[in-house]
């Protein structure tokens, strides 16, 4: 029986399967949320063993836990670890979503195709369990000839502060020839893409400080130097005219790619207009020199993620703020070492900024970059199997995201992660209304059937 078949009988149980997990607010940026991390992990336990593991359980971790299952049918055959993290981003803001983000909804999108609403539809319990239900077919009809083990996390969304520690300590456990993850983006549902690496991440908070209490703006504004527009300055001063970040050494370790493998990238489809609409802006900007899906894919970059300080409630009050504070991420590309461009930029600020204020840099995440061999027979397994499902040959494109661990478990494991995404860019993850084409959930668990199939 095929997998398309298989999916067809069992799809309304997949459904009630999946929604399951989707309804539980497993939030790892909230400590109030532990129990439903704990709810989710053991319900994630139990569908490994319905769907055929061998021994599946949840492992203690610093932080949230870890679930791990494995089937080994051959020690001599190759063994493919599923990866995939059950932890999701915050719902707000609230008011933005059509549906209730843990209740899940299948319905039509603004295209006519059906697809599943809910907070992790996507990213990642929908992609995840792509996996566990590629795993039952196979087993159940005979066709596995892997040994698979699974490792599933509940803090990537939070920079996976706890599982390096745990992969070192169970390194014996997790002997794999493959890391198989569905975690990220495709290029678009008519062509197909696998991601041969992505980016790394430095995120800091940086704290500005002025008067040692709010003042009466009145009465100091023009002689105190206000932190909020001091902060904008420096802010401000961390990108030049071209799109280049401003700190001395940032591109130091940045290896440019050569003209063939920049030319093997630009065969990805891309349609300028149609991007700009897909984000609602009117143009775009960015480093000089460089194509949009190369400003995204294969170049660093800086960005203010939040900004705040003052009063800002309803009505006016006439303040000058004591504090103001700004949360800056920079994507690191392979080579780049978040900690040593963290350093810069606390050194660089603290350079910078001006006397009358006092400044503070706080690291609050951050990982490696990572690079994969198209060459390699996992990367070429992948590639014939999306073939055949979505008739066209997948492209190779370079993810502008971060998933920081897989390069930590790269290093310690010494086993090339492989990204076989699914998702669109229409899904929004971590934005309200997320969502999963069903024609993509169906096609991923296909897709990851076949890629067993010819991974030799």
């Amino acid at each position: 029986m095929p997998m398309k078949e298989y999916i067809q009988e069992n799809k309304e149980r997949f459904f009630e399967e999946l929604f399951s997990l989707l309804r539980i607010p497993s939030i790892s940026a909230k400590p109030d949320h532990k129990k439903d991390m704990e709810r989710c992990a053991q319900r994630l336990k139990e569908l490994l063993l319905e769907a055929g593991a061998d021994e599946a359980e949840v492992y203690a971790s610093k932080g949230n836990p870890v679930v791990f299952g494995k089937k080994v049918i051959n020690p001599k055959w190759k063994t493919v670890m599923i990866y995939g993290h059950y932890d999701v981003q915050p719902p707000e803001p609230l008011e933005k979503w059509k549906t209730d983000p843990f209740e899940p909804v299948i319905k039509q999108d603004s295209t006519g195709q059906d697809a599943i609403y809910a907070r992790g539809a996507n990213d990642d319990k929908g992609q995840l369990f792509m996996h566990v239900k590629a795993f039952e077919y196979l087993l159940r009809k005979g066709k596995l000839h892997h040994n698979v083990k699974f490792i599933f996390e509940g803090e990537e969304e939070i920079g996976s502060p706890s599982l390096p520690d745990w992969v070192r300590k169970h390194k014996k456990w997790l002997g794999a020839d493959v890391i198989l993850v569905s975690d990220t983006t495709m290029i678009s549902d008519k062509v197909p893409s696998i991601n041969c690496g992505m980016r790394g991440l430095a995120y800091l908070e940086v704290t500005l400080t002025g008067p040692d209490k709010d003042l009466h703006s009145g009465h100091y504004g023009g002689a105190v130097a206000n932190p909020i527009q001091t902060l904008c300055d420096l802010i401000s001063g961390l990108i030049d005219s071209d799109g280049r970040v401003t700190i001395p050494g940032f591109y130091d370790d940045v290896v440019e790619l050569s003209r063939k493998d920049r030319a093997q990238l630009a065969r990805a489809p891309f349609d300028l207009k149609e991007f700009e609409k897909s984000v609602g802006v009117r143009a775009l900007r960015g480093e000089k020199g460089y194509t949009p899906l190369e400003r995204i894919g294969i170049r660093p970059c800086l960005d203010v993620c939040g900004i705040w300080g003052g009063y800002t409630g309803e009505g006016a009050k006439t303040v000058l703020p004591s504090v103001a504070h700004a949360k800056i991420s920079m994507r690191l590309v392979p080579n780049q070492d978040s900690a040593k461009i963290t350093r810069l930029f606390k050194k660089y600020l603290e350079k910078t900024a001006p006397r009358y204020c006092r400044i503070e840099v706080k690291p609050c995440e951050g990982g490696e970059g990572f690079l994969i061999p198209i060459s390699s027979p996992s990367f070429q397994a992948a590639s014939r199997a999306m073939e055949e499902v979505y008739g066209i040959k997948p492209v190779p494109s370079r993810g502008g995201g971060s998933i920081a661990v897989l390069a930590d478990m790269q290093k310690i494991l010494g086993v090339d992660p492989l990204l076989m995404g699914f998702g669109l860019e229409r899904d929004t993850i971590h934005s309200p209304n997320e969502s999963f084409l069903l024609r993509q959930f169906f096609s991923g668990m296909e897709s990851i059937a076949k890629f067993f199939e010819y991974y030799e």
